[in-house]
């Protein structure tokens, strides 16, 4: 869990440009953590939206549905209890939005798969990668691998 022994009311993924790990990571949160939960995410600036992020969450059963890449500055409310940053550029906004304010902010370094090479097979690879890393450590954060053994 988060130190507390509470999982965050509002989470948001920050990441560069809000077209493949964070919107991975709200996908993948999503599926994982209570309904409750409001999850978003942002990037620093906007990005097209990923195809490959599409293929890999549909493996998992997961969609993106319509949304489309977003920035930090288009959230209607940026206040959230805890802020993930996936990205150092990411991070580095958060700490600036959040220097006032009392917002949980953590680093989550994660590879940004967009630069993996090769046969599609290969590209793939490196997006499933990212998706798992994130599955693990969002179960590693929030507890969720002991909250779903305590709900069987």
């Amino acid at each position: 869990m988060d130190g507390t022994g509470r999982i965050p009311r509002s989470i948001l993924f920050l990441c560069g440009m809000n077209a493949i790990r964070s919107p991975m990571a709200e996908a993948i949160a999503r599926s994982m953590l209570p309904r409750d939960v409001f999850i978003a995410s942002a990037g620093v600036r906007a990005g097209p939206r990923d195809p490959f992020v599409d293929a890999v969450l549909a493996e998992r059963g997961l969609s993106l549905g319509d949304r489309q890449p977003q920035r930090l500055d288009d959230l209607e409310d940026a206040y959230f209890d805890l802020i993930v940053t996936l990205a150092p550029e990411a991070h580095h906004a958060a700490l600036e939005l959040t220097r006032t304010t009392a917002v949980d902010v953590e680093y989550w370094p994660t590879a940004d798969p967009s630069g993996a090479v090769g046969t599609r097979e290969r590209i793939m690879e490196a997006y499933r990668d990212v998706g798992e890393r994130l599955q693990a450590r969002i179960a590693t954060r929030f507890g969720t691998e002991t909250t779903a053994e305590e709900a069987e």
